[in-house]
C-alpha cells in the first residue's frame, strides 16, 4: 500500500508499505478515506514539533471505513464508517490514572511517536474507534478530531456562563474552539487575529467582539471589551512568540490562561504578571476521549461540521498540499487529503 512519510524535516516521500493484517490487539481493519493536515502535521513536516520522531507516517485525523473486523469485535462490523483516535496510553501511570491518558508518561500518539493515517490501510484496536454520524461527508468528519481538541481546552479551561472568553488565533483550531466555547453560553467571546476575513467569519459564528493584533493594542482592547477587568478565560490558539505573554497580560485576576503550543524557542514571560494575578495557566493537550462528546453533539444538532473544509488534495500529492499550505494563503481553512 501507499503512505505518506516524513523521512526527516522537510522530506516527504511517497513510499510503498506493507498493508497492515489484524490481530488479537489491532482487531478492527480500516481503509483511510480522508485525513486532514493540522499544524502540527505542518510542525512535524518542518521539524518543528519536539514531540515528533522520524521517519514518520504523518497524520492523526484519520476517518474511514472498516473493512475487516477480529473475532473478538462487538461494536463494530464491515462497512461501519468510523474516526480513529489518536492517542495511545500504557493505563496505569499517575496520569492514567488520574483519568488523563492524553498525557500518559509512554503517551504515543498516531501520526507523531507511531505511524499515523497518510496510508491506505490502518489496524487498530476496537476501543480506538467511534461510528461517524451519517450527516458527515468522509471529509467534513476529519474535523470531529480538531472538534476533540477544543473540547479539552475548554474543559481545562473551565469555561462557564459567566465568562469573557478570549481566543487568540481565528485558523482551524480557534475556529474549532469559538463552536465549543459559544456552547456555554459566556458573556463575551473576544476573537483575535490579523486577518480581517477571519475575524468577520468569527463574527458570523458567534463570537462577539473581534480583534485584529495588527492594527489594534490587544491588551487595551481586551481590558476595554470587558469592563476594565479583562478576559477570565484565554486561550492561546495562536502560539507564536510573544502570545503566550500578551495571553497573560489580557487575563482579569483570578483568570484561566490555557496554552496549546509545542513551540520550544524561549519566548519572554515574567513572574508578576502571573503572581499578581494570581492566573491558573494550563497546558491542553490533545483530548482526553472526547470523540464521542463531540458525535453526540453533532447527532443532536449543537454542533455543525459540514463545510468545514476549504482545499482538497490526493493523498499521493501530498508534498502539494504542504507547498500550498506553506503559501499562507488567506483562503486556506482545512487542507484534507483524500484517498479515492
Amino acid at each position: 500500500m501507499k503512505a505518506v512519510k516524513i523521512v526527516k524535516p522537510n522530506d516527504l516521500q511517497v513510499i510503498d508499505m506493507e498493508k497492515p493484517v489484524i490481530d488479537a490487539k489491532n482487531n478492527v481493519l480500516v481503509k483511510i478515506r480522508a485525513a486532514g493536515i493540522c499544524g502540527s502535521d505542518v510542525g512535524i513536516y518542518h521539524g518543528k514539533n519536539a514531540a515528533a520522531t522520524y521517519p514518520r507516517v504523518i497524520g492523526h485525523e484519520m476517518v474511514g471505513d472498516v473493512v475487516e473486523v477480529g473475532e473478538n469485535v462487538t461494536k463494530y462490523q464491515v462497512g461501519d464508517r468510523v474516526i480513529i483516535d489518536q492517542v495511545t496510553a500504557c493505563g496505569h501511570c499517575y496520569a492514567c490514572r488520574k483519568g488523563r491518558p492524553n498525557v500518559c508518561a509512554s503517551l504515543q500518539v498516531r501520526g507523531v511517536h507511531i505511524d499515523g493515517g497518510y496510508r491506505e490501510y490502518m489496524a487498530v484496536p476496537e476501543s480506538d474507534c467511534y461510528r461517524l454520524p451519517d450527516s458527515l461527508s468522509y471529509e467534513d468528519a476529519v474535523m470531529i478530531e480538531p472538534t476533540t481538541i477544543a473540547v479539552q481546552a475548554c474543559s481545562r479551561a473551565q469555561v462557564e456562563f459567566e465568562d469573557n472568553v478570549m481566543i487568540i488565533g481565528a485558523g482551524a483550531l480557534g475556529s474549532s474552539i469559538l463552536r465549543i466555547a459559544r456552547l456555554y453560553h459566556p458573556r463575551r467571546i473576544i476573537m483575535v487575529d490579523i486577518d480581517d476575513g477571519k475575524l468577520q467569519e468569527s463574527l458570523q459564528h458567534g463570537a462577539t467582539d473581534v480583534i485584529n493584533s495588527r492594527t489594534e493594542d490587544v491588551v487595551a482592547r481586551a481590558h476595554e471589551l470587558t469592563d476594565g477587568y479583562g478576559p477570565t478565560v484565554v486561550i492561546d490558539a495562536a502560539c507564536f512568540k510573544g502570545s503566550f505573554l500578551t495571553a497573560c497580560k489580557c487575563a482579569g485576576n483570578a483568570g484561566r490562561v490555557i496554552t496549546m503550543g509545542f513551540g520550544v524557542d524561549p519566548d519572554d514571560i515574567n513572574q508578576f504578571v502571573i503572581t499578581s494575578k494570581e492566573l491558573d495557566v494550563r497546558g491542553s493537550r490533545l483530548q482526553n476521549r472526547k470523540f464521542q462528546t463531540v458525535i453526540d453533539l453533532i447527532n443532536q444538532g449543537q454542533v455543525d461540521l459540514s463545510g468545514s473544509i476549504s482545499h482538497r488534495f490526493y493523498f499521493q500529492d501530498a508534498q502539494k498540499a504542504f507547498d500550498f499550505n506553506d503559501t499562507h494563503d488567506p483562503s486556506i481553512r482545512k487542507i484534507v487529503l483524500t484517498f479515492d
